[in-house]
Protein backbone atom coordinates (compact mmCIF):
# COMPACT_ATOMS: atom_id res chain seq x y z
CA UNK A 1 0.00 0.00 0.00
CA UNK A 2 1.39 3.13 -1.14
CA UNK A 3 1.45 6.46 1.25
CA UNK A 4 -0.21 8.12 -1.38
CA UNK A 5 -0.45 11.64 0.06
CA UNK A 6 1.65 14.40 0.99
CA UNK A 7 1.06 16.90 4.18
CA UNK A 8 3.03 19.78 4.92
CA UNK A 9 2.84 19.65 8.68
CA UNK A 10 2.64 16.30 10.07
CA UNK A 11 1.42 16.87 12.89
CA UNK A 12 -2.20 17.92 11.71
CA UNK A 13 -2.16 13.88 11.22
CA UNK A 14 -4.06 12.13 13.62
CA UNK A 15 -5.94 9.11 12.03
CA UNK A 16 -6.65 8.60 8.25
CA UNK A 17 -7.94 5.70 6.61
CA UNK A 18 -6.35 4.54 3.40
CA UNK A 19 -7.84 1.87 2.82
CA UNK A 20 -9.99 -1.49 4.35
CA UNK A 21 -10.89 -4.65 2.42
CA UNK A 22 -11.18 -7.94 3.63
CA UNK A 23 -7.55 -8.42 5.03
CA UNK A 24 -7.82 -5.52 7.14
CA UNK A 25 -7.19 -1.60 7.64
CA UNK A 26 -4.63 0.12 6.39
CA UNK A 27 -4.20 3.73 8.65
CA UNK A 28 -1.95 6.81 8.73
CA UNK A 29 -1.54 7.63 11.82
CA UNK A 30 0.21 9.67 14.54
CA UNK A 31 2.28 8.57 17.26
CA UNK A 32 4.62 10.32 19.92
CA UNK A 33 4.75 13.46 17.31
CA UNK A 34 5.69 10.83 14.13
CA UNK A 35 3.34 10.05 11.45
CA UNK A 36 3.16 6.19 10.38
CA UNK A 37 1.53 3.42 8.40
CA UNK A 38 -0.55 1.45 10.56
CA UNK A 39 -1.56 -2.27 9.19
CA UNK A 40 -4.36 -3.36 11.19
CA UNK A 41 -5.23 -7.14 10.90
CA UNK A 42 -7.53 -7.38 13.71
CA UNK A 43 -10.01 -6.25 11.36
CA UNK A 44 -9.25 -8.65 8.64
CA UNK A 45 -12.34 -11.38 7.92
CA UNK A 46 -11.59 -14.59 9.48
CA UNK A 47 -11.32 -16.30 6.26
CA UNK A 48 -8.60 -14.08 5.52
CA UNK A 49 -6.84 -13.61 8.47
CA UNK A 50 -4.19 -15.79 8.09
CA UNK A 51 -3.48 -15.05 4.37
CA UNK A 52 -3.16 -11.48 5.83
CA UNK A 53 -0.82 -12.09 8.34
CA UNK A 54 1.53 -14.23 5.89
CA UNK A 55 1.48 -11.37 4.04
CA UNK A 56 2.20 -9.41 6.71
CA UNK A 57 5.03 -11.37 7.84
CA UNK A 58 6.54 -11.18 4.40
CA UNK A 59 6.85 -7.60 4.47
CA UNK A 60 7.85 -7.11 7.96
CA UNK A 61 10.71 -9.45 7.03
CA UNK A 62 11.86 -7.95 3.71
CA UNK A 63 11.43 -4.34 5.50
CA UNK A 64 13.67 -5.65 8.46
CA UNK A 65 16.67 -6.64 5.91
CA UNK A 66 16.43 -3.51 3.58
CA UNK A 67 16.72 -1.00 7.25
CA UNK A 68 18.59 1.61 6.68
CA UNK A 69 17.88 1.71 2.67
CA UNK A 70 17.10 5.13 1.82
CA UNK A 71 13.36 4.97 -0.27
CA UNK A 72 12.23 2.21 1.33
CA UNK A 73 9.84 2.58 4.29
CA UNK A 74 11.93 1.82 8.19
CA UNK A 75 9.89 -1.71 10.04
CA UNK A 76 9.00 0.55 13.70
CA UNK A 77 6.51 -3.05 15.31
CA UNK A 78 5.07 -6.04 13.70
CA UNK A 79 3.28 -8.72 15.90
CA UNK A 80 0.54 -10.77 15.15
CA UNK A 81 -2.12 -8.48 14.57
CA UNK A 82 -0.15 -5.18 13.66
CA UNK A 83 2.64 -3.60 11.62
CA UNK A 84 3.85 -0.26 11.76
CA UNK A 85 6.12 1.40 9.05
CA UNK A 86 7.39 4.70 8.74
CA UNK A 87 5.51 6.98 6.66
CA UNK A 88 6.92 8.33 3.66
CA UNK A 89 6.56 11.97 2.40
CA UNK A 90 5.42 11.39 -1.65
CA UNK A 91 2.84 11.10 -4.52
CA UNK A 92 2.29 7.56 -6.16
CA UNK A 93 3.74 7.26 -9.63
CA UNK A 94 0.30 7.68 -11.38
CA UNK A 95 0.04 10.93 -9.22
CA UNK A 96 3.28 12.81 -9.78
CA UNK A 97 3.91 11.01 -13.57
CA UNK A 98 8.07 11.28 -13.47
CA UNK A 99 9.41 12.00 -16.09
CA UNK A 100 13.31 13.44 -14.96
CA UNK A 101 15.84 10.80 -16.09
CA UNK A 102 17.76 11.30 -12.38
CA UNK A 103 14.54 9.65 -11.22
CA UNK A 104 15.22 6.48 -12.98
CA UNK A 105 18.50 6.85 -12.15
CA UNK A 106 17.83 6.58 -9.03
CA UNK A 107 14.82 3.96 -9.35
CA UNK A 108 17.54 1.60 -10.59
CA UNK A 109 20.20 2.02 -7.95
CA UNK A 110 17.41 1.77 -5.05
CA UNK A 111 16.58 -1.58 -6.90
CA UNK A 112 20.12 -2.70 -6.90
CA UNK A 113 19.97 -2.19 -3.38
CA UNK A 114 17.24 -4.28 -2.50
CA UNK A 115 18.73 -7.18 -4.67
CA UNK A 116 22.14 -7.17 -2.75
CA UNK A 117 19.94 -7.53 0.00
CA UNK A 118 18.31 -10.40 -1.00
CA UNK A 119 14.89 -8.89 -1.22
CA UNK A 120 13.24 -9.23 -4.77
CA UNK A 121 9.50 -7.33 -4.86
CA UNK A 122 7.42 -9.10 -7.27
CA UNK A 123 5.06 -6.44 -7.26
CA UNK A 124 6.53 -3.75 -9.01
CA UNK A 125 4.23 -3.56 -12.04
CA UNK A 126 1.96 -1.34 -10.36
CA UNK A 127 2.41 2.10 -10.33
CA UNK A 128 1.00 2.80 -6.68
CA UNK A 129 4.02 0.94 -4.94
CA UNK A 130 6.54 3.36 -6.67
CA UNK A 131 6.37 7.37 -4.87
CA UNK A 132 7.94 10.19 -5.73
CA UNK A 133 9.51 11.61 -2.57
CA UNK A 134 9.18 15.37 -1.81
CA UNK A 135 12.52 15.86 -2.86
CA UNK A 136 11.80 13.67 -6.10
CA UNK A 137 13.63 10.90 -5.23
CA UNK A 138 12.40 7.37 -5.66
CA UNK A 139 11.09 4.91 -3.24
CA UNK A 140 8.91 1.76 -2.83
CA UNK A 141 6.47 0.84 -0.80
CA UNK A 142 4.04 -2.48 -0.32
CA UNK A 143 6.04 -5.37 0.14
CA UNK A 144 3.30 -7.82 1.01
CA UNK A 145 4.57 -10.37 -1.75
CA UNK A 146 8.34 -9.87 -1.26
CA UNK A 147 10.50 -12.50 -1.80
CA UNK A 148 13.87 -12.40 1.15
CA UNK A 149 16.63 -15.05 0.87
CA UNK A 150 20.03 -15.92 2.18
CA UNK A 151 21.36 -17.25 -1.05
CA UNK A 152 20.75 -15.59 -4.19
CA UNK A 153 20.45 -18.35 -6.48
CA UNK A 154 18.93 -18.50 -9.98
CA UNK A 155 15.31 -18.41 -9.36
CA UNK A 156 16.06 -15.34 -7.21
CA UNK A 157 18.02 -14.12 -9.99
CA UNK A 158 14.86 -14.11 -12.63
CA UNK A 159 12.44 -12.63 -9.92
CA UNK A 160 15.09 -9.94 -9.76
CA UNK A 161 14.91 -8.82 -13.62
CA UNK A 162 11.68 -8.51 -13.66
CA UNK A 163 11.76 -6.30 -10.75
CA UNK A 164 13.57 -4.45 -13.90
CA UNK A 165 11.72 -4.97 -16.21
CA UNK A 166 8.78 -3.84 -14.31
CA UNK A 167 10.74 -0.55 -13.71
CA UNK A 168 11.56 -0.34 -17.48
CA UNK A 169 8.12 -0.35 -18.51
CA UNK A 170 7.25 2.95 -16.38
CA UNK A 171 10.29 4.43 -17.76
CA UNK A 172 8.82 3.79 -20.72
CA UNK A 173 6.08 5.44 -20.20
CA UNK A 174 7.06 8.35 -18.64
CA UNK A 175 10.73 8.76 -19.85
CA UNK A 176 10.99 7.21 -23.46
CA UNK A 177 13.55 8.81 -24.77
CA UNK A 178 16.09 7.50 -21.69
CA UNK A 179 15.47 4.17 -22.16
CA UNK A 180 19.15 2.70 -23.54
CA UNK A 181 19.51 -0.26 -26.07
CA UNK A 182 20.03 -2.77 -23.48
CA UNK A 183 17.02 -1.54 -21.56
CA UNK A 184 14.92 -1.98 -24.82
CA UNK A 185 16.62 -5.83 -25.67
CA UNK A 186 15.37 -6.64 -21.37
CA UNK A 187 11.68 -4.95 -22.07
CA UNK A 188 11.28 -7.43 -25.10
CA UNK A 189 12.52 -10.43 -23.53
CA UNK A 190 9.90 -11.27 -20.22
CA UNK A 191 11.71 -14.22 -18.47
CA UNK A 192 9.71 -17.52 -18.29
CA UNK A 193 7.90 -17.54 -15.01
CA UNK A 194 6.46 -13.48 -16.44
CA UNK A 195 5.06 -15.76 -19.27
CA UNK A 196 3.92 -18.90 -17.31
CA UNK A 197 2.77 -16.33 -15.26
CA UNK A 198 0.47 -14.28 -17.50
CA UNK A 199 -0.80 -17.44 -19.28
CA UNK A 200 -2.28 -19.22 -16.60
CA UNK A 201 -1.65 -17.52 -12.98
CA UNK A 202 -2.31 -14.27 -13.41
CA UNK A 203 -6.09 -15.04 -14.76
CA UNK A 204 -7.04 -16.66 -11.30
CA UNK A 205 -5.41 -14.04 -9.45
CA UNK A 206 -7.53 -11.48 -11.02
CA UNK A 207 -10.47 -13.60 -10.14
CA UNK A 208 -9.91 -14.28 -6.67
CA UNK A 209 -8.73 -10.86 -5.93
CA UNK A 210 -12.07 -9.08 -7.88
CA UNK A 211 -14.27 -12.22 -6.11
CA UNK A 212 -13.31 -12.34 -3.07
CA UNK A 213 -11.42 -9.08 -1.94
CA UNK A 214 -13.34 -6.57 -3.96
CA UNK A 215 -10.55 -5.23 -5.72
CA UNK A 216 -8.85 -5.41 -9.03
CA UNK A 217 -4.25 -5.27 -9.53
CA UNK A 218 -4.80 -1.50 -10.29
CA UNK A 219 -7.23 -0.66 -7.03
CA UNK A 220 -4.51 1.98 -5.97
CA UNK A 221 -6.05 3.55 -9.42
CA UNK A 222 -2.29 3.29 -11.35
CA UNK A 223 -1.71 0.79 -14.13
CA UNK A 224 -0.40 -2.02 -13.87
CA UNK A 225 1.53 -3.61 -16.89
CA UNK A 226 1.84 -7.23 -17.78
Amino acid sequence: MNDGTRSDDSRRIAHRLLKADELGRIELVEQQGMAMIRRDLGTARWWARRFARRAAAREARALARLAGVEGVPALLAWHADELLRSYLDGLPMQQARPSDRAYYRGALRLLARLHRRGVVHNDLAKEPNWLVLADGRPAVVDFQLAWTVRRRGRLFRLLAREDLRHLLKHKRTYCPEALSARQRAILATPAAPARWWRATGKRLYKLIARRLFGYWDNEGKGRVRD
